[in-house]
C-alpha cells in the first residue's frame, strides 16, 4: 500500500486542496476561489472548464506562482507543483519552478511576446542556444524555423504566434505546460491545429497540460478529464466522455445547452444561461449556482453541496438526484435579462425584476431594389518590410465581386488572414481599396470585436450614446428619450447610464457598443467578430439581439466571423474567403451542406463537436495537417 502510495504521488505534477483565493478591489476582498481541489498526473490533459470570472485563470496564476504579492496572504489551503510550494515558496524556489518545471501559453500571443524583439532573440533568451531554438520551432510543427527566427512577432500569423509560444513554453521539458485560453482568437483550422500540437507535445515530451476554456467542444477535443469550475468552486469533474455524455450538475448541462453547434435550431430564441443576480451576497451562502439553477431545492440557498462521486472517479456537488439534471437540456430557452454590474455601488435590479430585452419581430426578408452595398473589382495591398530586409506586398483582397441586398444578412466567413475584416473595414469606409471600390447607399455602423477597446474608457455610458445622437440634433428631452427606448430594446437597465466601460461585464459592452450603432438605426450593420471572446451563453444573448434589431429596424447586417455555427444563425447568404478571395458563396444551408470548394470542406471539418459517449476524445484531430 506504501509503494502504491508513492507512486500515485510521484506521478501527480499538481496538487490542490481547499484552495481559497480573496482578492481586493476597491477596498473590499471579494472571494475568487472557495476551496478548490484538483490533482494533475503526469501525462494528463485536464480541461478546466466554466465562464468568465469562475476562477480558472486565477487558479492558474496560483498554480504559476504570479498571484498578486497584496492577495497571498489572503490564500488557504494547501498548493504543491512539482515539490514547489507556488504561493509560499521563496523567490528563489519560484524563478526555480517557472523555469525547469513550467511552461505556459496565454490566451493573446501578442501580449506575452516581445514586439520589439525578433523571435529568435525571445526564444534563445530561453534556451541560450540559436539551435536549440531551431529544434524547438521545428517540434511544434512551424514551417521554415531558422527563417522565422528572424521575424518579428507581428510577421507571423495567430496560429504561427501561438506556436512560438509553445516551443517557449517547452524549454526545459516542464512536467506542466498551462494553457490559459489558447484558443479563444484562432479560427476553426489553426485551433484543430493547435489542440494537435498540444495532444502530440503531450505524447511525445510526457508533460501534463492544464487547458483552460469556455467551450466545452473544445475541451472534448483534448483532454481526459473536465473540472468543472462556478464562482470559484468546482461543480463537476470527470472523465471527459463521462461529464459531457451524462452531465450531472445543472451548471454544466446549462453550458452544453447553451452551446451553438451546427444543429442548433435557426428558429426562436437562442437558449442561454439565467442570469447572475445583482446581489453578489447571494452567491457566497450554500450551492454558488442556486440563484440561476431552475431546479434548485430550498436548502441550495443555505447549505453548501459535499463533492460526491457519482461513479467511480466523476465527482458532483449538487443537492438534486443525478436524473433530475436530464430536465435541464430538454428545457426551454431561457431569454438573457442584462448581466448585472460588476461594481457593488451600483444598484442594478435583480433577474427576477430586471429588465428583459423587448420582444422584436422576426427578420424581414431582403427588400427589392439596388443593393445597400455593392462592390466591384476590389484590391486591398499593403506593404510591409520584412526585418530589415526588402518591403514586400501584401494582397488582403484580389478583386473580390459583391452585392448585399437591402435587409439582407450575408456571413462572411474565413480563416485568420484571409482578408475578412479588411473587406468589412472597406464597407465602413476605414480601409482605402487600391483598386475597385465599394458602393454603399445610406450609413454603415460598425460592432468591432474588442467592445473594451472601441469605448472611449473614460467616458460612462450615457455620455457615449449621446455623442453618438449630437449630429441628429433631437433635443435634451428628445435624446434622454431615444436612448431610453433604446436601452429598454437591448436589456440594459438604467444604471448602466452611469458606468464607465470598464465597470461593465464582456457582454454589457457589447450591447452598448449595439446601443450605439443603432440608436440612428444603420442602413447596414457590421459585425466584425463581436462574440468570438464572450462565453457562449453570452454570444447567444447578443446574438439573438443582433437578429432581433435586423428585423425591428429592417436594416441590412454582414457578420464576419470564424464560427461556422455562428454564421449559419445569423446569414441568409454566405461567402467563404480565402487568400483575399471569395471562393464560395451562396444560401448558407446549401453551402453548408453540400460545399463546392475544399476550404469550405477544411472550416466543416475542423469544427469542434462534442464526442458522442464512448467515442475518443481526440480521435478527429488525428486529421488535421499542420499549417
Amino acid at each position: 500500500m506504501a509503494e502504491a502510495m508513492a507512486e500515485q504521488a510521484a506521478a501527480t505534477v499538481a496538487r490542490v486542496r481547499g484552495l481559497t483565493v480573496a482578492l481586493t478591489r476597491g477596498g473590499v476582498a471579494s472571494p475568487v476561489l472557495r476551496g478548490v481541489d484538483l490533482d494533475i498526473a503526469s501525462g494528463e490533459i485536464v480541461g478546466l472548464v466554466g465562464e468568465s470570472g469562475s476562477g480558472k485563470s486565477v487558479l492558474a496564476l496560483t498554480l504559476m506562482g504570479l498571484l498578486p504579492t497584496a492577495a497571498r496572504p489572503s490564500v488557504g489551503g494547501e498548493v504543491e507543483v512539482a515539490g514547489t510550494d507556488p504561493v509560499r515558496g521563496t523567490s528563489a524556489q519560484l524563478r526555480r519552478l517557472r523555469r525547469e518545471h513550467l511552461g505556459v501559453i496565454f490566451q493573446d500571443p501578442m501580449t506575452s511576446l516581445n514586439p520589439t524583439m525578433r523571435v529568435g532573440r525571445q526564444i534563445t533568451e530561453v534556451t541560450g542556444d540559436a539551435g536549440e531554438a531551431v529544434r524547438l520551432l521545428t517540434a511544434v510543427g512551424v514551417p521554415e524555423p531558422a527563417g522565422r527566427l528572424r521575424a518579428f512577432p507581428h510577421e507571423l500569423s495567430g496560429g504561427l504566434r501561438q506556436r512560438v509560444m509553445a516551443a517557449i513554453a517547452l524549454t526545459g521539458r516542464p512536467a506542466l505546460v498551462i494553457a490559459d485560453e489558447p484558443t479563444t482568437a484562432l479560427d476553426v483550422t489553426v485551433q484543430a491545429q493547435l489542440l494537435a500540437l498540444l495532444a502530440q507535445l503531450r505524447d511525445e515530451f510526457g508533460c501534463a497540460v492544464l487547458f483552460i476554456t469556455h467551450d466545452l467542444a473544445v475541451a472534448a477535443q483534448i483532454t481526459d478529464r473536465v473540472v468543472v469550475l462556478y464562482q470559484g468552486r468546482v461543480a463537476e469533474a470527470g472523465p471527459t466522455r463521462d461529464v459531457l455524455a451524462d452531465a450531472v450538475h445543472p451548471y454544466t448541462a446549462g453550458l452544453l445547452g447553451s452551446r451553438l453547434d451546427l444543429d442548433t435550431p435557426r428558429s426562436g430564441p437562442l437558449r442561454t444561461l439565467p442570469p447572475e443576480p445583482g446581489d453578489v451576497a447571494a452567491r457566497l451562502t450554500g450551492c454558488a449556482y442556486h440563484t440561476r439553477c431552475p431546479v434548485a431545492l430550498d436548502r441550495c440557498a443555505t447549505e453548501q453541496p459535499p463533492a460526491r462521486e457519482h461513479r467511480p472517479g466523476h465527482w458532483r456537488a449538487c443537492w438534486r438526484p443525478a436524473s433530475d439534471i436530464v430536465s435541464i437540456l430538454a428545457a426551454p430557452p431561457v431569454l438573457a435579462a442584462p448581466p448585472a454590474l460588476l461594481p457593488p455601488t451600483v444598484a442594478v435590479p435583480s433577474p427576477r425584476a430586471g429588465t428583459a430585452p423587448a420582444p422584436v419581430p422576426p427578420p424581414a426578408p431582403a427588400q427589392a431594389g439596388p443593393p445597400v452595398v455593392e462592390i466591384r473589382g476590389l484590391h486591398c495591398r499593403f506593404t510591409a518590410r520584412g526585418g530589415r530586409g526588402p518591403r514586400h506586398v501584401v494582397h488582403a483582397v484580389r478583386g473580390v465581386d459583391l452585392d448585399v441586398a437591402a435587409g439582407e444578412a450575408l456571413a462572411i466567413v474565413g480563416e485568420s488572414g484571409s482578408g475578412k475584416s479588411t473587406l468589412l473595414r472597406v464597407i465602413a469606409g476605414l480601409t482605402r481599396p487600391s483598386a475597385g471600390g465599394a458602393v454603399l447607399r445610406g450609413d454603415a455602423q460598425m460592432v468591432f470585436q474588442d467592445a473594451g477597446s472601441s469605448l472611449t474608457p473614460w467616458l460612462t455610458v450615457g455620455s457615449l450614446l449621446r455623442e453618438r445622437l449630437r449630429p441628429a440634433r433631437l433635443g435634451r428631452k428628445r435624446t434622454a428619450a431615444r436612448i431610453a427606448e433604446t436601452m429598454d430594446l437591448l436589456g440594459l437597465p438604467p444604471a448602466v447610464l452611469g458606468a464607465r466601460p470598464a465597470e461593465l461585464s464582456g457582454g454589457q459592452r457589447q450591447r452598448i457598443c449595439l446601443a450605439r450603432a443603432v440608436l440612428i438605426p444603420p442602413a447596414v450593420l457590421l459585425c466584425d467578430e463581436p462574440t468570438s471572446a464572450l462565453d457562449a451563453s453570452l454570444a447567444a444573448s447578443v446574438l439573438d439581439l443582433i437578429r432581433g434589431l435586423r428585423g425591428r429596424f429592417g436594416m441590412a447586417v454582414v457578420f464576419v466571423t470564424h464560427d461556422l455555427a455562428v454564421a449559419r444563425l445569423m446569414g441568409e447568404r454566405i461567402a467563404v474567403v480565402a487568400d483575399g478571395e471569395i471562393v464560395e458563396i451562396g444560401d448558407i444551408d446549401t453551402v453548408l451542406t453540400a460545399p463546392a470548394h475544399e476550404r469550405t470542406r477544411a472550416l466543416l471539418a475542423a469544427v469542434p463537436r462534442l464526442a458522442p459517449a464512448g467515442a475518443p476524445t481526440r480521435s478527429r484531430l488525428d486529421a488535421v495537417e499542420p499549417a
